[in-house]
């Protein structure tokens, strides 16, 4: 009896033994699955300008990556833009490089923009976006963004893809150092999943934004601060926190074209990004 005990209770310990280390792959591999914010379609981690002020453009969006953004904030210049970006410190760990152009007449704007990542955990996110913009009397401007998603491998370019979802940007102005932004977004299905507010507002040469993201499905809401002080027009200095991460970057203009650097401090690593932006 003692011996038919003895071995029941070793079986019982063995079975708790191999329940223990199931529990601990299958949570170290869950850790190692931890989508990146820019893996889904959303505009995060997108210039390196955005990035070092904590990922809080969608009242300010006056850059090239405005279609991305805010596609509203388009219609805030003349001409054309164009930009691209790259993480490249560590690009072993993942790679994220996306880039765009933008051309505003009239207060109509038109864009398009690729949002790719590689190494990530959910394989190749890569995005295709085509955004237009109207301004809608002095103070007040709307734009909407497709967002095609595109299939990796294949052997051909693909203009749009193969999941089709949106974005709907409103911008208010209502005095020259205050605006407000708005984004909708529809990640996937149908309707709107998260719902963006922005704000931002200049002060000789600084300019201070916040944005508060919700979501539609029971997310917790997501918090970004950010700042930038212009001393210059040729220089600029950046600080942020984007939804719990430090963020700092800098800026230099050369002629037309801005050179953006910015590191966020993330989970498990701080990432270096750097972008270039010309305009014409």
């Amino acid at each position: 009896m003692i011996e038919n005990g003895f071995s029941v209770r070793t079986v019982q310990k063995s079975r708790i033994c191999v329940i223990v280390v199931c529990l601990l792959v299958l949570s170290v591999q869950a850790m190692g699955q931890t989508e990146y914010p820019f893996e889904r379609a959303r505009p995060l981690y997108i210039g390196a300008r955005a990035l070092g002020m904590g990922n809080t453009v969608t009242a300010v969006a006056d850059d090239a990556t405005a279609g991305f953004w805010n596609p509203a904030g388009l219609i805030q210049w003349q001409g054309a833009k164009l930009f691209g970006m790259m993480k490249f410190h560590d690009r072993d760990d993942y790679r994220f490089d996306p880039k765009g152009i933008g051309f505003s007449w009239r207060g109509y704007s038109l864009f398009w923009g690729n949002k790719i990542a590689l190494d990530v955990p959910s394989g190749i996110s890569d995005f295709n976006y085509y955004s237009f913009a109207r301004q809608l009397g002095a103070y007040f401007a709307t734009g909407i963004s497709l967002k095609f998603k595109r299939r990796h491998p294949t052997d051909y370019y693909q203009f749009f893809g193969y999941h089709t979802s949106y974005d709907i940007g409103l911008l208010f102005k209502p005095h020259p150092r205050l605006k407000f932004g708005c984004l909708l977004q529809n990640l996937e299905d149908g309707g709107i999943q998260w719902v963006t507010v922005g704000s931002a507002y200049s002060y000789s040469s600084y300019q201070f934004s916040a944005d508060i993201a919700y979501s539609t499905e029971g997310a917790s809401p997501e918090f970004y601060f950010g700042a930038e002080w212009s001393p210059t027009s040729f220089f600029s200095v950046r600080i942020g926190n984007s939804n719990g991460a430090f963020t700092g970057g800098l800026g230099l203009r050369i002629l037309d074209v801005y050179v953006h650097y910015a590191r966020i401090f993330e989970e498990r690593t701080a990432s270096d990004f750097i972008s270039a932006e010309l305009w014409f």
